[in-house]
């Protein structure tokens, strides 16, 4: 009798009759797991198996290679234009405009309390395309009544095109228009010609915000203003709660004692509990003395 092959020589998703593109086995998708863990902290499931095939079989085609494993040894090189490329393709840049929109109003009654001596300073963390820092934009404004209100904004991300994207600030007229019609007249433009179909979020907000690329595993993060706000909504689910724990304690000493901290609508910091308490919606405040921890 012929021996039967086995499961790890069957590209991952398919049966032993059918073929992809590209080489793609078991090992192949451990050795994606452990690079992107390694660069990014990111831990992808087993069920993520065929969505690194999808995203990545670009990668290997531009290459103009035959198999996911050389593609793989071809990171281990060294190229930092790869590297970048390969973190782009497998992190996820699902948003929208007032995305989990409970938090918006909180944000707005948090800046009514402000004192206008220094400017009211807010950190979006995984700003992804834009929509949520510019959501947060929106709310200040609005709360200061002013298209230029005393805020700065730091939209960080380690997605560098969808980092781009946000700071073109261009969208599909049909997403900006979520925003609702009073709105999209005041804090956006509609494109005219070529950019018919496109709307444009207004010069004045956009000067409010400065976009920097962070890794946030990364050993050092760019210095700011301690925040009135930090919005890090809907990271953490891409973490170990090892890597969750190390990075709400580094963010803890960079809100202000009466900051606050929004999160995902699934996220829950009851692990970090000594250092943020719950205010309700997925809003979080410091313990008191919680801003030392380290």
């Amino acid at each position: 009798m012929p021996r039967t092959r086995t499961d790890a020589a069957v590209p991952l998703g398919k049966t032993a009759t059918e073929t992809r593109e590209f080489h793609y086995c078991d090992k192949d998708f451990q050795r994606v797991r452990r690079l992107i863990r390694e660069r990014a902290g990111i831990c992808l499931s087993q069920a993520k198996r065929d969505m690194v095939y999808s995203r990545l079989a670009r990668r290997v085609r531009t290459r103009g290679l035959r198999r996911f494993s050389e593609y793989l040894d071809l990171l281990r090189l060294g190229d930092e234009a790869e590297w970048e490329a390969f973190t782009n393709a497998l992190t996820t840049n699902l948003t929208s405009f007032f995305r989990e929109a409970h938090h918006f109003p909180v944000l707005a009654q948090h800046a009514a309390r402000h004192k206008a001596s220094r400017n009211f300073q807010v950190w979006c963390c995984g700003c992804a395309s834009g929509e949520e820092t510019y959501s947060i934009a929106i709310t200040l404004a609005e709360a200061f009544a002013s298209l230029s209100p005393p805020v700065s904004i730091l939209a960080s991300d380690l997605n560098t095109e969808a980092l781009s994207k946000a700071q073109q600030a261009v969208y599909p007229i049909e997403r900006a228009e979520r925003v609702g019609a009073e709105r999209m007249k005041r804090f956006f433009l509609r494109g005219t010609g070529p950019r018919a179909g496109q709307a444009r979020v207004r010069p004045e907000l956009r000067a409010l915000v400065s976009f920097r690329p962070l890794n946030l595993i990364a050993s050092a993060w760019p210095s700011c203003q301690p925040c009135d706000a930090i919005f890090c909504r809907n990271v953490m689910i891409y973490f170990d709660r090892a890597t969750q724990t190390a990075i709400l304690r580094r963010l803890a000493p960079l809100l202000r004692p009466n900051g606050l901290l929004f999160v995902g609508h699934s996220e829950s910091l009851f692990h970090v509990s000594e250092t943020f308490r719950p205010r309700g919606k997925t809003v979080y405040e410091l313990v008191a003395g919680g801003e030392k921890t380290r």
